[in-house]
């Protein structure tokens, strides 16, 4: 059990039967009345945010979350089909439960696998991640670096605003947070 004064952003509890992340949290001490914490959470199993007020000094429970490396190894029909690095044991993850990942992943990709207790809970990804350029616009003789933006479809389906002198074939960093274009790799 951990009281919520010591909250932190990335920070995993079990709270009304689910798994949540912490996103964000606020101490707020109002003049009138008692302290609380204001938090906004990640369910796990869902990847639904909500927002939660507790009391000043009220517990949760500490919930314990295996992080294992494993590698993107290829799409099985509609599963996707991960290995353990050390003991090349596979499992197979279903696209509708990580929808949002499938926009990063790339064969052969190392990334970890969230796991609470046996249960699969998703994929965590690094922060950025080098994709080729699928498809785009060609850039035009005169564009500047700073002189806008038009969108490139990336090698896993991606769409993201890159600027004009990005062609066809190029390898780009892109957050995996924001889903924003970086810098040319």
């Amino acid at each position: 059990m951990i009281s919520v004064n010591e909250f932190k952003t990335g920070l995993t509890i079990e709270f009304e039967g689910d798994i949540w992340r912490i996103i964000d949290f606020q101490h707020v001490k109002p003049g009138k009345g008692a302290a609380f914490v204001r938090s906004k959470l990640r369910n796990l199993r869902t990847g639904n945010v909500n927002e939660k007020t507790f009391r000043a000094g009220e517990k949760v429970e500490k919930a314990q979350i295996d992080n294992r490396r494993m590698q993107y190894l290829y799409a099985n029909g509609d599963d996707h089909v991960f290995m353990d690095n050390e003991s090349y044991e596979q499992i197979e993850l279903p696209s509708a439960q990580i929808k949002e990942e499938l926009n990063y992943l790339r064969e052969n990709m190392e990334v970890h696998i969230i796991m609470f207790k046996d249960e699969i809970l998703g994929v965590d990804l690094p922060v950025t991640v080098t994709l080729e350029v699928a498809e785009t616009e060609p850039g035009i003789k005169g564009d500047t670096a700073s002189g806008g933006s038009k969108p490139a479809t990336l090698e896993t389906g991606l769409i993201v605003q890159v600027p004009f002198f990005v062609n066809v074939g190029d390898k780009l960093i892109i957050n995996t947070e924001e889903g924003e274009y970086v810098s040319r790799a």
